[in-house]
């Protein structure tokens, strides 16, 4: 095994404008940081950014827009102020701020609750734009001030008709759907009872509804922009196709006749999505996906077309797995993604496809490029949360002054790696600042979720260093199937094979037990969505570890495939248990109830559709009615998030998550207390 050692307070520089959060043992205090959301900037030199705060009771997170100093000399100054917040900030042609929120028109044209969009000049008070009587989202703005948005209204409902027609269905309480096929769900809300528009909004608020009479599928997580011009919105179209399947298409409508026509047509073996025209509207960038199947991934593909003809251009990113698009000013394409457990931004030549690293060594999101060259992001890394910064053409970084920086954490931060049968395998290791080889740290293995997805970012739900404050290491491998290692990186293990996984898991944890401030003898495992997958199947294969911790995790596979809002995609891959009965057999958790004996804490929120809380029922019946011993002695428990979905987003909620993650840990690992029956959180 090898590692190397930075200290992770050194490793960036927060703004001294604002007091830093130090403070780990306040698990409230740490979910009332202030969290950079997005970054704008105009192209005469505003940089403007998101903050979402919890609200007093805790309840919500709230946004509010501050302007930040460019040079990153000057405090950041806040903007709005209003109770129902203010995100998404673009600019308009003139100068002018752009915004979306709920909060109520101080000239009565808005209902308080619909998300309206917003202009706030450079002096003067905020006003209301455009609204719609299911709200609207600003997706894109031209050079002529005119604006794309999205919105929705009920089907068959036009956009004149729609704000009546809800009026008499809501006092009606009706809450019925009518499906006709598939999808009926994603992640938390239906799908069905509405159907979502793409609507062009010109600069004096009128409202044309460039898709009248789609159905509730076509658009209902459509990706579109518009061009520089006006004339052109590129979107995703999707359609039914037989098996319960979806495929996306890539078409452009013409915003002065409503006439469409299919770009890129999807098929049984890719899809489109994600377009953004060039500054000159003469190109347009999109991403390419795969189909999944039973022996392959699927692979996303940065493709460049030119929309006056000619062959399309295949970017050649490398390993990097795409997060953020974004194009510069000089008409080449900035890309940010995942590469190597960390980030990095890429610049693309469009008529070559060749790329060259901006910048790396962080997670950048939310690129905005200015007409002088200026590129702003947010950037953030395991030690960090996002935190604004000014790119150099050098790849040198500046943190902008803003609120919600993060000092003095109670560990180090360390990158370990060891052979895995002739390959390497690393992941981040924190370790306490008290760990020593006279006290050595008790050890978690945390294990990610997607599969696809990196341990390379900070977290406000799955933070290690509040775990590390309490006196835990925490290891975060990125095994079989991790971002940012290449087309090979996520077909390892594929499909889903928790074997992999953990065989590539459990060596680098075996490794990093090897020192002497570790001890091997106090463990615990935790993971969620396919970490919390991962922690069932663990659960019924070893009894090395002294807790483990499941979160939105599958349990019984023939049940999660087909009520998963994602059922087409696992039963294209995984197919029917009767097809494959030997990996259902092998790697569905509940087939091992009867080998568990590891005390687990289920924790999962009632509004999850992608792992639906039947997955969490079915396993807490199992391991309640399988415990040989009185009720009373039973070492599991079941935390029921009744509000949340897929993740744990109310501060309070989580606070209660925390806290009783940790209670349980402290319990099983180093022999604390029991958790009460009535929580005290």
């Amino acid at each position: 095994m090898t590692s190397s050692t930075t200290d992770p307070a050194a490793a960036s520089s927060p703004s001294a404008d604002f007091t830093d959060f130090t403070d780990f043992t306040d698990i409230d205090g740490f979910l009332r940081i202030p969290r950079l959301a997005s970054v704008a900037a105009s192209d005469d030199g505003r940089v403007i950014a998101a903050i979402q705060e919890a609200d007093e009771p805790g309840a919500k997170l709230v946004s509010s827009l501050w302007e930040l100093d460019p040079a990153g000399e000057q405090p950041a100054r806040r903007l709005t102020f209003s109770a129902k917040g203010e995100s998404s900030p673009r600019f308009a042609p003139d100068g002018s701020l752009l915004f979306s929120s709920s909060r109520p028109d101080p000239e009565g044209g808005t209902e308080e609750e619909v998300t309206a969009i917003w202009r706030l000049p450079r002096t003067g008070e905020a006003q209301v734009v455009a609204s719609a009587a299911a709200g609207l989202s600003l997706l894109s703005v031209a050079a002529d001030g005119t604006m794309l948005a999205a919105t929705s209204v009920l089907p068959g409902s036009s956009l004149e008709e729609d704000a009546e027609r809800r009026k008499v269905r809501k006092d009606a309480k009706q809450t019925t759907i009518w499906h006709t096929g598939m999808p009926i769900r994603m992640w938390d809300h239906e799908i069905g009872d509405e159907s979502r528009r793409l609507v062009l909004v010109s600069a004096d608020g009128d409202l044309t509804d460039l898709t009248p009479g789609v159905g509730t599928v076509t658009l209902y997580a459509a990706s579109a922009d518009l061009s520089p011009d006006g004339s052109t919105v590129a979107t995703s179209w999707t359609q039914r196709v037989r098996g319960g399947e979806t495929r996306s298409s890539l078409v452009l409508i013409d915003t002065a006749t409503l006439r469409r026509s299919v770009l890129l047509e999807a098929d049984e073996s890719a899809q489109y999505g994600s377009p953004l025209f060039s500054r000159d509207g003469q190109s347009l960038a999109v991403i390419r996906s795969t189909a999944s199947s039973p022996t392959d991934t699927s692979y996303s593909r940065l493709e460049i077309h030119p929309l006056g003809g000619g062959e399309p251009i295949t970017a050649q990113l490398g390993d990097l797995s795409i997060t953020d698009l974004e194009w510069a000013a000089d008409g080449t394409l900035l890309v940010a993604g995942d590469l190597h457990s960390s980030g990095a931004v890429l610049r693309v030549d469009p008529a070559t496809g060749e790329a060259r690293t901006v910048v790396g060594d962080g997670v950048f999101s939310s690129l905005t490029a200015t007409a002088d060259g200026a590129l702003f992001a947010l950037r953030n890394d395991v030690a960090t949360p996002a935190r604004p910064v000014r790119i150099g053409a050098d790849g040198s970084t500046a943190e902008l002054s803003a609120p919600g920086a993060v000092s003095a954490l109670p560990g180090t931060l360390e990158w370990v790696e060891t052979d895995v049968d002739g390959l390497t395998v690393g992941g981040w290791l924190c370790v306490p600042a008290g760990a020593s080889d006279e006290t050595p740290a008790p050890v978690m293995l945390w294990i990610h979720g997607g599969p696809h997805g990196s341990y390379n970012a900070w977290s406000w739900r799955w933070c290690p260093w509040l775990a590390v404050e309490r006196g835990y290491a925490v290891l975060m491998p990125d095994p079989a199937m991790s971002t940012g290692y290449g087309d090979a990186g996520l077909n390892r293990g594929w499909p889903r094979r928790p074997d992999v996984v953990f065989h590539e898991c459990e060596t680098l944890f075996d490794a990093v037990l090897e020192r002497p401030d570790l001890d091997g003898s106090r463990t615990a495992m935790l993971g969620a969505s396919f970490g919390g997958f991962m922690a069932n199947w663990i659960a019924g294969h070893t009894t090395r570890f002294d807790a483990i911790v499941t979160h939105a995790g599958l349990w019984a596979l023939d049940q999660q495939h087909r009520t998963t809002d994602a059922a087409a995609s696992k039963m294209r891959v995984h197919r029917h248990e009767n097809e494959d009965p030997d990996w259902y057999r092998a790697f569905s958790p509940h087939h091992e109830i009867d080998a568990i004996t590891t005390p687990m804490l289920i924790t999962h929120g009632n509004r999850d559709y992608r792992v639906p809380i039947s997955e969490a029922l079915r396993l807490w019946w199992d391991l309640v009615s399988t415990w040989d011993g009185e009720p009373q002695d039973m070492p599991h428990r079941f935390l029921q998030l009744t509000s949340e979905n897929h993740w744990v987003l109310t501060p309070s909620n989580a606070l209660a998550w925390n806290h009783a993650v940790l209670a349980f840990c402290d319990q099983h690992v180093l022999g604390a207390e029991p958790i009460p029956e009535v929580l005290p959180w």
